[in-house]
């Protein structure tokens, strides 16, 4: 998807509405969603082969152009002339978000348009060290397709990272990772809150049973990250010295953590890293990224 950002300055109401009139300073176009895990694993030094849907207008253009220019593979996404190409778009004054607009398409994809997403993974598939499902809830990830990718990557030895979204986990079954945040977590599970170990490995083992995933690795903000697993649990603290803004920060701990799985890192130091880096993104103010010199440095510091 796509972030849009309207920036200028508003000195009166509108005559029209108690609302204030903002005069566009200047505009800029960045990639959203996935694309904000696209951009972790580039400066973290991955070459990244991306797939997914986009609509057949300005905006899936303007998508795939950024993509070309960070040299990273497009073949794999999809042009579905029924969807628009989803974006997000904020008005800023200053610092200060006035509105944002979503256009957005999340019904399911046609049997037709799936079955392109598949072939267009597969094509993927061998030259892979590692695959990651970045679900945003948008229709893409229906229960059939998700398992076919699953399966796939599976029969060819690629283990799977998932950023869930969603009531059901079960489409995600085989798994090597999923990893929602504490609210996700709740929601999958259907408990009311999680606010101790025993509450956080209680519900993470229910989606667990369901979903035959390794592990569940649960982002647990200012309490850090756990890792669990049918046997073990392990809590990792934060990392954090000081923070500004959290956007984007799960997209930079999902990157990091499966750039380290795939440079043959186990899990818990994988974790690590990805704890590390987060602690580093969120002192920037936006969706940030960072490198392994900085992860390397800012490890040798704490």
């Amino acid at each position: 998807m796509i972030d849009h950002y309207i920036s200028g300055h508003a000195t009166r109401l509108s005559p029209e509405a108690p609302v204030p009139v903002v005069n566009v300073g200047h505009e800029t176009v960045t990639l959203g969603g996935a694309g904000n895990v696209v951009e972790n694993l580039l400066s973290l030094g991955a070459q990244v082969l991306v797939s997914g849907i986009t609509g057949n207008d300005l905006y899936g253009s303007q998508l795939s152009e950024i993509l070309v220019k960070a040299n990273v593979q497009t073949t794999g996404i999809v042009v579905d002339d029924e969807r628009t190409t989803t974006v997000k778009t904020r008005v800023l004054v200053g610092s200060h978000q006035m509105i944002r607009i979503d256009r957005e398409v999340s019904h399911p994809l046609s049997i037709n348009t799936e079955s392109r997403l598949l072939d267009a993974v597969m094509a993927y598939m061998n030259n892979a060290d590692i695959v990651i499902l970045s679900d945003y809830n948008k229709g893409l990830f229906s229960p059939g397709l998700t398992q076919q990718i699953i399966e796939i990557a599976k029969s060819k030895g690629k283990r799977v990272v998932v950023d869930p979204k969603g009531l059901s986990y079960a489409k995600y079954k085989g798994s090597f990772v999923i990893k929602p945040n504490r609210k996700e977590l709740c929601e999958a599970a259907n408990v009311e809150k999680i606010t101790t170990d025993e509450e956080l490995v209680n519900a993470s083992r229910t989606i667990l049973s369901q979903t035959d995933a390794d592990y569940l690795i649960v982002t647990l903000s200012e309490d850090g990250m756990a890792i669990i697993s049918d046997t073990e649990f392990t809590k990792l603290p934060v990392k954090a010295s000081e923070v500004f803004d959290v956007t984007g920060a799960g997209d930079t701990a999902l990157a990091a953590m499966a750039y380290a799985l795939a440079s043959g890192f186990n899990v818990e130091e994988s974790c690590n890293v990805a704890n590390y880096a987060a602690a580093i993104v969120i002192k920037r103010i936006g969706s940030a990224t960072t490198n392994i010199n900085e992860i390397l440095d800012y490890m040798s510091k704490n």
